[in-house]
């Protein structure tokens, strides 16, 4: 083992004793009784962990690749510890401190008696984890919609606790479960809520300062966070006139295939039609989740002519839990363990199915899916000789910027079922598009959530519902929006200039090996290793 090597596995030691839950749902050995401790102090001490492994592996020997990719998350690491998330995440389901473990254990298999025993371990620890967030956020002051948000995810968990997603089965351990539920748990997550209700939200920002560029040295913090998510050094101006340029491009596609269709040219038409066409609806969360297993079987018909690596496994597909459906996302993916006991999952969000739209299913499937993420995390998972960094590494711009690209490589693929299902496709583009422009307009730029709601509503065809539910997300979670755009402009320039390079000797099916074939990469190493690869095939 290379010294690069041993500093990459040293790394990923870190990583799961400051994300202790990471291993138990990767199914991979842990601590499987601990819970993260937001504290201060132990965020200060894991800094200077991430500072010595980025030093250490700048100056190590070994794969660059591996150097690479160990650089980048290390120094990642210590980037989203300076911006203390802690301090200000409230609302976002999978990335706010409280919120997170009730959407997180729940997917944790209690395969063997140590990882039950730690599941009430964990669950007797959430008030300690509880009360170490309220104490970091006592000073906070965040918008008044992002606290109302986790209020009322964390009413609806209190509501129903005879559907409580942290009561899980087939163990002996029934009965303590239910008394730490009952007296420990509920109570705790109680706290946070009259917290947020008491505290936070009488003085909490309006909504006319959405953005973390009206809290404290906000607009520092905002650009690390682009640094984290993007895996570059762009400007948000520079992200945000991208964002304005692929709007404009996008209006042209949709005007001419409105007018292919439906004999519409004028963009308000074209999205009045998209919106309000009753038969562009779900009747049923049922039939929304059968849409989604029907494209994925045609792209895992199709795929073999595309890749010449392709998962043994299928990819399950499940609705989004009830406690998270009402303020979560369209959708999300959540790859296989290492330990073969989950396969991967693509989490479908059929709450008000009757208000969802019918045309971006497909699209949203191969992005979460079949050829997007099921593909390229599981490929990841099943990689042979990598370190282990480089199958989990959390680089936002690689993973999302793949889904995206997976979208418009379906459209190549033959996918799409109708030329109403391109719709789908050009509803996702702008909404990714949009991103670019809201995410920095609200955090960099000043806009108030109602301007970035207003922005999605005359530039994209979104569903209204779709669009107050993204737009809290994108103030919740600073920066995470801007990864996917940024990442498949990034695949495109790669696969256009090995095009170039390589002429009548390039083979989509080696190209997507090779830009799946490394493990999980920052976009920098991401062009390096298409570069070799284009050297090695001439």
């Amino acid at each position: 083992m290379s010294e690069v090597e041993e500093i990459a596995d040293e790394f990923v030691r870190v990583w799961f004793d400051e994300n202790p839950v990471a291993p138990s749902l990767l199914g991979l050995p842990g601590d499987h009784g601990r819970l993260a401790d937001p504290s201060a102090e132990t965020e200060q001490r894991f800094r200077a962990r991430y500072t010595q492994l980025a030093d250490e592996a700048e100056a190590a020997e070994g794969d660059s690749v591996t150097r690479g990719v160990v650089v980048q998350q290390a120094r990642a690491a210590v980037d989203r510890i300076d911006v203390a998330e802690v301090e200000f995440s409230v609302s976002d389901t999978l990335s706010a401190p409280v919120l997170a473990p009730l959407t997180l254990l729940p997917l944790v298999t209690l395969d063997d008696d140590e990882k039950a025993a730690g599941h009430l371990s964990r669950l007797e620890a959430i008030p300690s984890l509880v009360d170490t967030v309220i104490d970091r956020q006592r000073d906070a002051v965040v918008p008044g919609f992002l606290v109302q948000a986790g209020a009322e995810f964390l009413g609806r968990y209190l509501e129903q606790p005879g559907t409580d997603p942290l009561r899980l089965e087939g163990h002996s351990f029934v009965e303590r479960q239910e008394e730490l539920l009952a007296e420990v748990v509920r109570p705790a997550f109680a706290r946070y809520r009259d917290f947020l209700n008491d505290e936070l939200k009488p003085r909490a920002l309006s909504a006319e300062q959405a953005g973390l560029c009206w809290q404290p040295d906000g607009e520092r913090r905002y650009a690390r966070l682009i640094r984290v998510h993007t895996t570059t050094e762009h400007t948000a101006q520079e992200l945000h006139e991208t964002g304005l340029r692929l709007i404009d491009a996008l209006a042209e596609e949709y005007r001419e295939l409105g007018s292919r269709v439906w004999g519409l040219s004028s963009l308000p038409d074209i999205f009045h039609h998209l919106r309000t066409d009753p038969e562009l609806r779900w009747r049923s969360g049922e039939e929304l989740l059968e849409g989604a297993r029907s494209a994925i079987r045609n792209a895992e018909a199709v795929a073999p002519q595309w890749f010449r690596t392709v998962p043994g496994q299928s990819c399950e597909v499940r609705p989004v839990p009830p406690a998270e459906a009402d303020g979560g996302t369209i959708a999300y993916y959540m790859r296989p363990d290492f330990a073969g006991t989950r396969q991967g999952i693509y989490y479908a969000n059929t709450a008000h199915a009757e208000e969802r739209f019918r045309h971006t299913s497909e699209a949203i499937a191969f992005h979460e899916a079949v050829p997007g993420h099921h593909f390229q995390l599981s490929s990841a998972t099943n990689l042979d000789g990598v370190p282990l960094l480089r199958k989990l590494a959390d680089v936002n711009s690689y993973v999302e910027g793949w889904g995206l690209y997976a979208e418009r490589l379906a459209d190549e693929m033959g996918l799409y079922s109708s030329d109403v299902s391109r719709f789908g496709m050009l509803t996702q583009d702008s909404m990714r598009a949009g991103r670019l422009v809201v995410d920095t307009g609200m955090h960099a730029l000043g806009w108030s959530r109602q301007q970035a709601v207003d922005y999605l509503r005359e530039h994209t065809p979104m569903a209204p519902l779709e669009i107050e539910l993204e737009i809290d997300r994108y103030a919740g979670c600073p920066g995470q929006a801007l990864s996917y755009m940024v990442g498949r402009l990034e695949f495109e320039r790669v696969r256009a200039e090995a095009e170039r390079a390589l002429g009548e000797a390039f083979d989509i099916r080696d190209f997507h090996d090779a830009v799946l074939g490394q493990g999980i990469l920052p976009l920098a190493v991401l062009d390096a290793v298409v570069r070799d690869w284009v050297a090695a095939v001439r």
